[in-house]
């Protein structure tokens, strides 16, 4: 398997030239364009902490008009299922979520791509549906080992009694480019279900069996989680590591033609 790390300027160039290289044809590590928008994929788009489906909305449509299937979650208790959210919600809850879409929609040969917090109910759901599952694409996302919970790698006070963590109400500036999607974010985020973060998971290997595993870091948010995980995909020749520094941690709003460019080659 190919394994790189890639500034956003050089990406395209780079994944381009591997793409028509002979080495990267016969790792099957990334499709050429015309290939890419010729073959119909299955996508499932799993969000990050307080966000909900609304934050692939951008790169689902255009994932859509080349002809992709693409299926975006809304993880119980979040966004439009916001009133589902009570005190029993766990991390069980949310892999349920993505493992149930995968089989009541009858999927197979998913792009499994998981942003921030996302990366731990899908390295759960995998256990489930890892046969289904041809690559993954962990996007700034948590990458877990067995056992351990969200907040054992993002720590953080818990208020007793407390259900849920607040949605946030302001975003740092260097997270968009753009004002009005500062505000739309804040208009759409919600209360995360606290349990969620608080539940180990349970992982026997099923995540690195995927034969196609990118890696997508943002290094604009800094997050030692994120830098572990990287660095652990980095060490791994299984992993394809990729990196953009000019978006910040919500590249599939700030930067989506980038992010469906690269799940398209790395799907």
């Amino acid at each position: 398997m190919v394994r790189s790390i890639i500034t956003r300027r050089r990406l395209l160039g780079s994944l381009g030239a591997a793409a028509g290289s002979a080495s990267a044809l016969a790792s099957g590590a990334f499709i050429g364009p015309a290939r890419a928008q010729s073959v119909q994929k299955t996508y499932v788009l799993v969000p990050g902490a307080y966000y909900g489906a609304w934050s692939w909305h951008r790169v689902t449509e255009r994932l859509q008009k080349q002809g992709h299937r693409v299926f975006a979650l809304t993880l119980t208790g979040l966004a439009e299922r916001s009133h589902l959210l009570n005190k029993d919600i766990t991390l069980d809850t949310h892999i349920a979520d993505i493992a149930n879409l995968v089989e009541w929609e009858d999927l197979t040969d998913i792009c499994l791509v998981a942003h921030s917090y996302g990366g731990c109910p899908a390295s759960g759901a995998l256990e489930r549906i890892g046969g289904r599952v041809s690559s993954i694409v962990w996007v700034d996302a948590i990458k877990p080992a067995d056992g351990q919970a969200f907040r054992d790698l993002v720590p953080f006070p818990i208020e007793e009694g407390a259900i849920s963590r607040p949605a946030p109400k302001a975003i740092p500036p260097t997270s968009f480019n753009d004002p009005k999607d500062v505000a739309w974010v804040l208009s759409k985020v919600t209360p995360h279900p606290i349990g969620t973060f608080l539940q180990p998971v349970k992982l026997t290997g099923a995540r690195e069996k995927v034969a196609k595993k990118t890696y997508i870091r943002l290094p604009k948010f800094q997050a030692a989680a994120m830098d572990k995980a990287a660095a652990e995909c980095k060490a791994d020749s299984s992993w394809t590591v990729l990196e953009n520094t000019t978006s910040g941690h919500s590249v599939m709003i700030v930067e989506p033609d980038w992010l469906t460019d690269v799940l398209t080659k790395a799907a």
